[in-house]
Formats: structure tokens, C-alpha cells, sequence
């Protein structure tokens, strides 16, 4: 089934799920989007497969429908919304102000977890769905920012200008992907804020405050005591608080804090809602709030996330030095069951957490071998339908290749076609683990030292100091690049050929294409 020359992708993907009355809500991420139907028997595959914009469709339990359309995602959903046919549709307030008649997006979430459906332990899926939701909203400006340090990398590694640079003109340059991660505190306290329906405003200046001149002068006070550490070489912080210790920390950053401070605040929000009457909530809940928060944050939250993160980002640091065959094996390996399920957010914190704690990440690096073993197994499904004229396979490809090659993304490539065809896992997780032994072997055989805190740290493995997305044009990001570009090679070209020697569709399935093509001509 052909989409229609002048019926708008949006409009159709509407249709495909049923219509406008079949649908609940709908959300997007970075390449999908979700929906939430009233009958999940209602869309039609195959007419969604159909839309050129459309780079696959995935139905999931619970009435639930992913649609798959890459990096024009938010175009799509917007234009969704705009449909006349949509109004009213989604949960969304009307045009009067007042609440509509179906439950919140919230409200449905909530009941889905608590149906069962999602998952036997509610708090841990409700635990996950917290970091995607923080994470989601950012992943353009983080992708943004990993291009512009794989650039500054690039520079560096061709010995036209140094990464650290102290001219004016790189220091401006710097600062287009530095000021990404140094208020990323503020903008998860945001995003965090909004997801536990908590005044998003008032999470990101609890954040802020942590991070304001005035907070960070408290270093340099007579009154704070300053403690150098024997091992690091780094000082550590303690001020006089109206007569009170308190661990001073430069939380520019910091991933955990605002996690753990928004869990909390979104305690007292709710408790100061109950308290004060609905007509003067405005004035004195976000009052309170910052109040009661940013004390508790500096004084013993911000501490706390601080010390966890630091504690935890060593204790796999120890891994990686000790069992580094087993540490580079495991995270390609378990990626590409973590990531359909959102299972990788927790990996994605840490790797954040290690730069700010370490100086350096260590997971980016094997991440990267099962990301290439993922585009590997997307170029080989490319060729084939190149080779067999499948126009519909074939642009599904395509895109999920540019996707990936160039902006780190599996997601097109994972749900448009690996989770639709039954061997391509087969053929990929050689990939990963061939690539893990790899990046493995060459890894154990070189140390590097890497700066922080203008301390010498001795790394082992595959390192970065940055947060990058793992394609080809970050590869300069990463410390030895050699053995990086080598264990990424290997972990793309495994997959690619046992796809074009061996296919990665059953014998119905491969049937089912070649009557699509013979119709399609």
C-alpha cells in the first residue's frame, strides 16, 4: 500500500493507527515516535511501512505503537499535533483553558504502570522512564556539542591547534559545546522537573543556584577550609555556613545531583500543595520550595550525589583496569538489549559522571564497537536491497545509515529494521563481541596519561574526555584513536558480510520482499 502523493506523512500516520480517535497520546524522542492507542489491533503495519518518511513501525504490548522517522522526528510530531482532526485528541488542555476530558499524559503513564503491563516491578520501570525523560529533551544540543568537540579534536589530533588553545578566538570556540556541560545540571533539574509534575522553573534555579558567582566564591572565603588530597593532588572545600560545615563542590556537570534533588523536591512540592490553599499556591509553594531546597541540596543532597557518583565511577574505573577483557566485552554485548528496552540511560549518567569525576570516560569506547556493529548490519542490509531493487527496504536503510554514520544514532537503524527481521541479531552480536575482543587485546597493551585537575591520571583502554556521540566524525574524540578506529572497523565489516553471504530474513520473510518488489515494478 502506496502513501498518496498529496496526503501529508503526518496525516497518514494518523490514519494508520487507526485514526484520531484511536489515539490516547502520543510523545516523541530523538528518532521515534510513541503512542498510546485505545485498540493496539487497529494500525495497520504495512500502510505505516508504506509512508516514505517512515523508517519502520513497531508495535509493543499494552496498546502501545512506535513509529520510527529519524532525525525529522519533532517536525513530524508537531505537525501531528497541528492536524485539525487532532485537536482535543492527545490529552492537551482546549482552547478555553479548562482540563480535557481524557486523562493527562501523566495520568496514563501512571495507570499503564499500574495495570502490569509494562513491567512486574512498577518503581523500576517508573525508575528508568525518570532518567530517559531527564535525558531525552537534551539529546539534540548533546549531539550538537559531541560535533563540536570532535572537531576541536580533530584540529588537535592533526597538530593544527592545540584542544586547549588559550587565544581568544578558541576560547569562544570552546565555549559553543562547554556551555552544554556545564549547565547540564540545570537543564536535567528541568527536564526532571516537568517529568514528576513539578514546576520545571523552580528545579532549574534550585540547580542554578549551586552554580551562581556568589556560590562559587564561597571557596576563596578566609573562613573555608581547604584540603589538598595526598593521592589526586585536588583540594577539597569546606565552608562556614552561619556557623555550619558545609563540603563545598563545583557542581557544573553534575548529573546525579539533580536527579536525586528533584526526586526530593518533587516530596515537597507536593507536601507545601497540601498545606496551603489552592488560591495562594503560586506565591508560597515555589517560595518554600527554594527556601527548604537549596539549602538541603548544598548542605547534604549535592554532597551526597557527589560522593555516590564519585564512589561509583571508581569502582568501575577498577574494573576496567583489572578485568578489562571482561569490561570491553560486556558493554558492546549488552548494549543492543539495553537500549530497545531504555535500559542504557544509567550507562549514558555514568559516562558524564566519569568525565566530571575522572577526567576521563572508559565506557564510551566499547559503547562505540556495538554501535558500529549495529551500522554494520544496517550497510549490509543495504546492499542487499540495493541489490534487489527493494525501494522500501532500501530507504529505510539509507536513512538509518546517515543516521548512525553521522550522528551516532541507533535507534532508526535498531527499531526500522534489526527488531523487524529475526537473524539480524545473529548476524550483529558478532560484531559486538569480535569488536569487544578487539578494542580488548589493543587496549591492554598501551596506558595513556590523561590531565585533571592538573594531575596525571594513568588510563588503560579505549578513553575520551568528552561526551561524544560514537560516529565517524567523533572518532578523533577518542584516546588511542588507533585502536578505537581499528575495533570499530572489525565490529562494522563482521556484520556487513555475514548479512551479504549469509541475509538476515527467514525464508517467508525474504519470500513476503520479493513479492513487495515484484509489485512496487
Amino acid at each position: 500500500m502506496v502513501q498518496k502523493s498529496n496526503e501529508s506523512a503526518a496525516q497518514a500516520i494518523v490514519d494508520g493507527l487507526g485514526g484520531p480517535s484511536n489515539i490516547k497520546f502520543m510523545t516523541c524522542c530523538a528518532t521515534r515516535l510513541r503512542f498510546e492507542l485505545h485498540d493496539g489491533s487497529l494500525p495497520d503495519k504495512e500502510k505505516l511501512d508504506a509512508i516514505s518518511q517512515v523508517m519502520g513501525s513497531v508495535p509493543q504490548s499494552g496498546d502501545r505503537y512506535q513509529v520510527i522517522i529519524g532525525g525529522a522526528v519533532l517536525s513530524v510530531f508537531n505537525e501531528i499535533k497541528a492536524l485539525p482532526s487532532m485537536k482535543g485528541a492527545t490529552g492537551e488542555e482546549d482552547s478555553k483553558g479548562g482540563e480535557s476530558a481524557s486523562q493527562s499524559n501523566d495520568d496514563l503513564k501512571a495507570s499503564i504502570r499500574n495495570s502490569g503491563v509494562r513491567g512486574k516491578v512498577a518503581w523500576v520501570d517508573s525508575f528508568f522512564e525518570y532518567l530517559s525523560d531527564s535525558f531525552r529533551p537534551i539529546l539534540g544540543v548533546l549531539l550538537g556539542a559531541s560535533l563540536i568537540i570532535a572537531l576541536r579534536a580533530a584540529l588537535s589530533s592533526l597538530n593544527i591547534v592545540a584542544f586547549d588553545d588559550p587565544s581568544a578566538g578558541w576560547v569562544l570556540v570552546n565555549s559553543m559545546w562547554h556551555t552544554v556541560f556545564y549547565f547540564l545540571p540545570i537543564m536535567i533539574a528541568y527536564n526532571a522537573s516537568k517529568k514528576l509534575s513539578v514546576d520545571p522553573w523552580v528545579g532549574a534555579a534550585i540547580m542554578g543556584a549551586l552554580m551562581t558567582p556568589e556560590f562559587a566564591s564561597l571557596k576563596n572565603l578566609a573562613s573555608t577550609v581547604v584540603t589538598k588530597n595526598p593521592v589526586l593532588g585536588t583540594d577539597s572545600y569546606v565552608a562556614n555556613i552561619f556557623g555550619h560545615q558545609m563540603i563545598w563542590y563545583d557542581y557544573s556537570g553534575s548529573v546525579f545531583v539533580p536527579l536525586i534533588m528533584v526526586a526530593v523536591l518533587a516530596l515537597v512540592w507536593r507536601g507545601l500543595k497540601k498545606i496551603f490553599p489552592e488560591n495562594v499556591h503560586m506565591v508560597f509553594v515555589p517560595f518554600l520550595s527554594l527556601v527548604i531546597m537549596i539549602p538541603l541540596t548544598a548542605f547534604f543532597l549535592g554532597p551526597l550525589g557527589v560522593t555516590a557518583g564519585t564512589k561509583l565511577g571508581i569502582g568501575l574505573a577498577w574494573m576496567n583496569t583489572h578485568a578489562p577483557f571482561l569490561f570491553a566485552i560486556i558493554i558492546p554485548m549488552l548494549y543492543p538489549f539495553l537500549v530497545p528496552l531504555g535500559l542504557h540511560w544509567p550507562l549514558n549518567a555514568l559516562m558524564l559522571l566519569n568525565i566530571q569525576t575522572l577526567g576521563y570516560d572508559f565506557i564510551q569506547g566499547p559503547m562505540g564497537v556495538w554501535n558500529f556493529a549495529c551500522f554494520g548490519a544496517t550497510a549490509g542490509v543495504l546492499f542487499l536491497s540495493w541489490r534487489e531493487k527493494d525501494s522500501l527496504m532500501r530507504q529505510t536503510s539509507v536513512g538509518a545509515l546517515a543516521a548512525g554514520l553521522f550522528g551516532g544514532i541507533s535507534e532508526p537503524s535498531l527499531y526500522g529494521i534489526h527488531l523487524r527481521f529475526k537473524k539480524v541479531y545473529s548476524r550483529m552480536l558478532p560484531g559486538c563481541f569480535i569488536g569487544g575482543v578487539v578494542i580488548a587485546v589493543l587496549g591492554s597493551l598501551t596506558k595513556h596519561t590523561v590531565m585533571h585537575n592538573g594531575a596525571a591520571v594513568v588510563a588503560s583502554g579505549v578513553t575520551t574526555k568528552a561526551f561524544a556521540f560514537t560516529s565517524l566524525l567523533t572518532i578523533p574524540v577518542f584516546s588511542p584513536m588507533w585502536i578505537y578506529a581499528v575495533s570499530i572497523l572489525v565490529a562494522f565489516l563482521v556484520p556487513f558480510f555475514l548479512i551479504v553471504f549469509l541475509d538476515y530474513r527467514t525464508d517467508e520473510e525474504k519470500a513476503e520482499a520479493k513479492a513487495r518488489v515484484q509489485s512496487q515494478s
